[in-house]
């Protein structure tokens, strides 16, 4: 294998390790695995992170890189709604940081950044500061919920046909006398509709956004 001469220096550390996370999941993550992946001594590793906690700090804080942060002078919603979508996909690309996002103790740049951002965006929306403190705390339940549960459900039922199989197969353990409404979900619904993910996402994306927009007009937001 051809060594990379490039000099090492902390993004390229970074940039190493967050491939490796999303190769095995962060719990594969070693010091010894990522050293071996830039070529170097394990020792060195340590002139540009300072242990793996600081490792994992940092990778967390390039998928805040990845997500659109709300800009001033966009309409809130439309901002608020880019922010959740790029957080969605996000946490598609990179699926072991879902549970590490809000969780970090040291919070780098880029998650300060997007945080002041989606507070700037409410707070100049007219809501009041304990109003947009429950306005970011259910985006994010709903965003991080939303994805755990994505990536948990199988892919098969995005496509109609493939999921009216797995229905079948779950049906083949369901008594339809002991559960009609789920018996209609795996017999009517999902061999005919399927479950678009993605639908189903700005569906409830846009429920709490159109609910938090009644809230702000009635407390009289501009």
């Amino acid at each position: 294998m051809p060594v990379n001469r490039e000099p090492l220096n902390r993004e390229r550390v970074l940039a190493a390790a967050l491939a490796l996370a999303d190769e095995g999941g962060v719990e594969s993550l070693s010091m010894r695995k990522l050293a071996k992946g830039v070529g170097v001594e394990a020792m060195s590793l340590y002139n540009h992170v300072a242990n793996k906690d600081d490792l994992i700090d940092g990778i967390v804080d390039l998928v805040f890189a990845e997500i659109e942060a709300p800009v001033p002078g966009v309409e809130w919603k439309t901002a608020l709604r880019r922010r959740a979508v790029s957080t969605r996909e996000a946490l598609r690309r990179h699926p072991w940081a879902n549970g590490l996002m809000e969780a970090r103790p040291k919070p780098g740049p880029f998650n300060l950044a997007l945080h002041e951002a989606v507070l700037r965006c409410l707070r100049e929306a007219g809501f009041s500061v304990a109003m947009t403190a429950r306005a970011y705390s259910i985006q994010d339940s709903f965003i991080y919920g939303f994805a755990l549960q994505e990536r948990e459900l199988p892919d098969a039922f995005e496509d109609p046909e493939v999921g009216a199989r797995v229905a079948a197969r779950q049906m083949a353990q369901v008594s339809a006398d002991a559960y009609p409404y789920l018996t209609e979900m795996l017999t009517e619904h999902i061999p005919v509709h399927g479950y678009d993910y993605t639908a189903e996402f700005e569906f409830g994306l846009d429920l709490i956004l159109d609910g938090l927009e009644a809230r702000r007009l009635a407390a009289g937001g501009p």
